[in-house]
Formats: C-alpha cells, structure tokens, sequence
C-alpha cells in the first residue's frame, strides 16, 4: 500500500484557511448557513470531529461545489492517519493475501 508520506491537510485546516477566511466568515456564521449548531464547525476547524455525508452536503451547498470534495478530503486524512498507526500496521501484517 503507498499512500504520501507527507500527512495531507485536514477538511478542517482546509475549512478554515481555504474557506472561512478568504470569505471573511466566522464558524458561527458557518454553522447558522448551514443549519447546524456551532460546536460542529469548531470540533471540525479543530479536527476533533470528522466530516460525515450530511456535513459534506451542508459544506457543499453553502460553498457551492461537491460534497465529494469534503468527502475526499476526510478519507485521505483518515486513511494516512491509519497508515501511520504503528499498531494498525501490526494489525495488517497479519492480514493475508490471495494474489498469487
């Protein structure tokens, strides 16, 4: 499995220095666009909270753009996150293999 070396951006890094800033936003106004409380956005933007689909199509809807973009961007950071777990990787060396 490769997978970058380099730990790939948070949606919550991206969320605020892509997103809230440049639009001037705060995460409440964030949250009151999309309709959720404003815990999420900040448990987000502090990346203690992963983005779901529901949050990806609220995200999407108020950027106008694609809840895969969000979506993408939580899975690339989950999957380099297990990647570098030195007790994952114990776990998948076990893990067999049917290629021949």
């Amino acid at each position: 499995m490769n997978i970058d070396e380099r730990k790939p951006f948070t949606p919550g890094e991206i969320l605020q220095e892509e997103f809230l800033e440049p639009a001037g936003l705060s995460q409440g106004q964030l949250a009151d666009l999309m309709g959720v409380p404003r815990r999420r956005v900040n448990e987000i933007v502090r990346n203690k909270r992963t983005v779901t689909p529901d949050t990806a199509i609220r995200l999407a809807k108020v950027f106008n753009m694609s809840p895969e973009f969000w979506l993408n961007l939580q899975m690339r950071s989950d999957l380099w996150e297990r990647m570098h777990d030195p007790e994952a990787q114990k776990e998948y060396k076990k893990v067999g293999s049917v290629a021949a």
